[in-house]
């Protein structure tokens, strides 16, 4: 057996699955809250750098002329859409990594096995299928959210609200228009959320203290494992995610679809335009996540003291 095969390092419930979805679902509703309370700023540079061509030097820049123009408050443009969806989200996200994990315990044919541990490989699955309902959530979304964030860069603001996205996408191009990168959305968000999952079970293992329980590691060991999630999700995430940027904001018959998008992004900017917005990806990453994974673990605890 090989190393890799030999890692175990989450220990899941397989009894009382109703109430582990639900305590799953919420908790995952709160690291979703403090995520977006957190990360917000960066994602607004983020999404700027990656659909503002020669607007900005940097992210220092970006950063300076956002605060400039519209003060503080500017750097939380858009973020009554995420937060009023991120709850949800990360609520379905984590609901989902919680059944994919029962999903591959389902299979084995050592269920009797009492230490109830899933290897690297099935770690891997379950953040993978994650993604796949929490899309369907998020690719309407970001799309509302993009729209919103671009606005205020020297061009009439065309949008008063979500909502008036949301209508006026409709009227333009009905539902396809609302759910336009959703494809951008899975290739960014299954590979990242596989990543975001491993990486987070693995560096908590690695904390735990012997002869003690994962669930119980310290409140600076979660930040740790939380901040590091989301830098390995990150680190991968980046070129699908300048391409659903792009195909969300663009004008309706820019591209005819993702690989069009590819296409002209290196045609027009060359492949490094597939890490526009690395800077403040990545500046947010770590507090972003590790406010997500610090509301997942502390509200799970808090569920588990009441039933």
């Amino acid at each position: 057996m090989s190393t890799v095969e030999q890692i175990e390092p989450v220990t899941i419930e397989v009894k009382n699955d109703t109430i582990s979805s639900v305590k799953s679902f919420l908790s995952g509703g709160f690291g979703g809250m403090a995520s977006v309370l957190v990360g917000q700023p960066f994602d607004l540079v983020k999404v700027r750098l990656q659909t503002s061509e020669g607007v900005y030097k940097n992210t220092a820049d970006c950063f300076k002329q956002i605060v400039r123009k519209d003060g503080i408050f500017g750097l939380y443009r858009g973020m009554a859409t995420p937060l009023a969806s991120i709850t949800p989200i990360f609520a379905v996200s984590f609901w989902s990594y919680d059944l994919g994990k029962k999903i591959v315990y389902g299979l084995r044919t050592d269920k009797d096995n009492t230490s109830k541990q899933l290897s690297l490989a099935e770690i891997t699955f379950a953040g993978a299928f994650s993604a796949v309902p929490t899309t369907l959530f998020m690719a309407p979304s970001e799309r509302v959210k993009v729209l919103m964030q671009i606005q205020g860069q020297g061009v009439e603001q065309k949008y008063k609200g979500p909502l008036d996205v949301v209508r006026q996408l409709y009227k333009e191009g009905g539902v396809r228009s609302i759910w336009r990168g959703t494809g951008a959305t899975l290739l960014r968000d299954s590979p990242g959320s596989a990543a975001y999952f491993v990486a987070y079970e693995l560096i908590k293992k690695s904390l735990t203290p012997e002869g003690t329980r994962p669930e119980d590691l310290s409140f600076g060991a979660v930040l740790f494992a939380g901040g590091m999630a989301g830098v390995a999700m990150w680190t991968i995430a980046i070129p699908p995610d300048v391409l659903k940027s792009r195909l969300q904001s663009a004008p309706a018959g820019t591209y005819s679809g993702l690989g069009d998008c590819l296409k002209k992004t290196i045609k027009t900017d060359g492949p490094a335009a597939l890490f526009k917005g690395l800077g403040p990806a990545m500046l947010r990453a770590f507090p972003a996540n590790a406010a997500t994974f610090l509301g997942v673990e502390y509200s799970m605890r808090a569920m588990n003291m009441v039933f």
